[in-house]
């Protein structure tokens, strides 16, 4: 496996030029994909941002990670997808959710498996650029130019089952941890076999959230908010790996003290919630050594790519620490 992209949200405090000079640095550094968070309230526009990623980069592949089907029509998703996927030459990728911040932020409730497996047929439908009956209309996306691949933010069986189905892509979440990506890497197994489909028709980009510190205490500070959001997505979850039973209670406790303005926030109030062997569970924390044996266990599973969370507070820095210190590490590991 040596396939890296980077994921990241543009802040409130954050200069949209910024995402232009990221792009640049990660475009040297030969990371693969750019996904862009999707949260109208607690992000800036994630398509300003990945149009001037787009602009700013050759190689590239840049999309939304991961955007959903109550706040965007797929007609207009469909439409700012073929836009970006101009201005980064036929480089564009689409990352599709329930939703969460963004969707209950509007008011609005997650979509069930069987509207997400309808609004892929639908996107798919779109991108033909072909007259097609849809939504009660005869219509055409005309600026269509190619079916761009739709990637599934996955972790619960349902959605894995679904993604391993019908999905170009597989953006798997949920825990930096090994035993957690087996548990749903058989999930995805079982959807391929629904689909009749082989392995190869999906690519499976794992996405990791990581601070490289001597100091633990520090480490596990910068990563704690992104995992009490995972904890507080994990309360509603019917099934969850048996070793992560013990945590429901910190689960119900995330859930109920969850502010979604301060989504993904280092400053967020509710961070404080989860316990530090919860934090250690979910996330890569601790000096360069422990974080790359960690990724090293996690690289050689069944993965295509590894996405590196680029967490604000210093994002040139943890970018370029990335790209000397922690892949080189593992590239030669592999030797």
């Amino acid at each position: 496996m040596n396939r890296w992209g980077l994921s990241m949200g543009v802040s409130p405090r954050e200069p949209l030029k910024n995402v232009a000079e990221i792009a640049k640095a990660a475009d040297r550094s030969g990371f693969e994909a750019l996904w862009y968070i999707d949260f109208q309230l607690g992000m800036k526009d994630v398509y300003a941002a990945m149009n001037i990623a787009a602009l700013s980069s050759e190689n590239l592949h840049i999309g939304p990670a991961v955007t959903n089907l109550m706040t965007r029509h797929p007609t207009v998703t469909a439409n700012a997808m073929t836009a970006l996927d101009e201005l980064c030459d036929g480089k564009a990728m689409l990352g599709l959710g329930a939703g969460w911040s963004a969707v209950l932020g509007a008011g609005g409730k997650p979509s069930k498996l069987g509207e997400i497996r309808r609004g892929i047929d639908e996107l798919r439908t779109l991108f033909t650029g072909e007259e097609v009956e849809l939504y009660g209309n005869t219509i055409k996306l005309a600026p269509a130019r190619r079916q761009i691949p739709i990637y599934l933010a996955v972790s619960q069986p349902g959605m894995l089952r679904l993604c391993g189905e019908k999905a170009d892509g597989a953006i798997l979440m949920g825990a930096a941890n090994r035993e957690f990506c087996e548990w749903q890497l058989q999930y995805i197994y079982e959807g391929l076999e629904r689909g009749g489909r082989d392995r190869k028709d999906l690519t499976i980009d794992l996405v990791v959230t990581m601070s490289v510190d001597d100091d633990e205490e520090k480490a596990l500070g910068d990563v704690r908010a992104w995992a009490t959001s995972q904890a507080a997505t994990f309360d509603d979850w019917k099934v969850v790996p048996p070793a992560w039973e013990r945590y429901r209670p910190e689960f119900k406790a995330a859930a109920e003290g969850y502010h979604l303005v301060e989504h993904l926030s280092l400053h967020a109030g509710h961070k404080q919630v989860v316990s530090d062997d919860f934090v250690r569970s979910v996330t890569i924390t601790g000096d360069e050594a422990t974080c790359i044996e960690r990724l090293r266990e996690l690289a050689n599973l069944d993965i295509d790519r590894i996405t590196f969370a680029l967490l604000s507070g210093g994002r040139m820095r943890r970018l370029e620490q990335i790209a000397e210190r922690i892949i080189p590490a593992l590239q030669g590991s592999e030797a």
